[in-house]
């Protein structure tokens, strides 16, 4: 699997369950939300402006998209929300690695680019360094409309876990 297919199959309304425990407050946190990945043209200014902001050539990125997610956290009976345009851009010399850029990070709310493969299961896995903190996820499909995903947030050194969640994530409707 190339990034191409794995975008491709990641479209779609996905309801998700996310548990995850937050070690450095001692906190477990059930997370029920709806994500919508949608793709994006390569010509989207989204797209265009993100790519320049790396200085990255607009014409290397393959299958954007915006990724939306609405949902309510058990922890601070708010409204989880958000959104974001994510690029990549695969590595010339090896289709199955590259860069993913995102106007907005996983770990810390500011632009990242993160550094992505497949492995021959077709797991996606993503690390993203951020000034105080790094990402790691991992996403995997069980079938073509339930994907599973892992994510650990590590201190900036890498050393010490802070989170650890797990989602499972169903298809709402049925793939085309």
């Amino acid at each position: 699997m190339d990034i191409q297919e794995f975008v491709a199959n990641s479209i779609g309304r996905w309801r998700s369950q996310r548990s995850a425990h937050h070690l450095a407050f001692s906190h477990f946190e059930a997370v029920q939300s709806e994500i919508d990945i949608v793709a994006l043209s390569v010509h989207d200014p989204a797209v265009i402006d993100l790519c320049k902001s790396y200085n990255i050539d607009p014409q290397a990125a393959v299958s954007p998209f915006r990724m939306s997610w609405e949902g309510q956290s058990d922890w601070d009976d708010g409204e989880v929300k958000g959104s974001c345009v994510l690029v990549p851009i695969p590595d010339p010399d090896d289709a199955h690695r590259g860069k993913l850029l995102r106007d907005q990070g996983y770990a810390e709310t500011i632009a990242a680019a993160g550094d992505y493969y497949l492995t021959a299961d077709g797991t996606f896995v993503l690390t993203t360094a951020y000034e105080r903190a790094a990402a790691e996820e991992k996403i995997w499909f069980v079938n073509p409309n339930v994907r599973c995903r892992v994510s650990l947030i590590k201190t900036s050194a890498g050393t010490g876990v802070v989170t650890a969640s797990f989602s499972s994530e169903i298809r709402q409707g049925v793939q085309n």
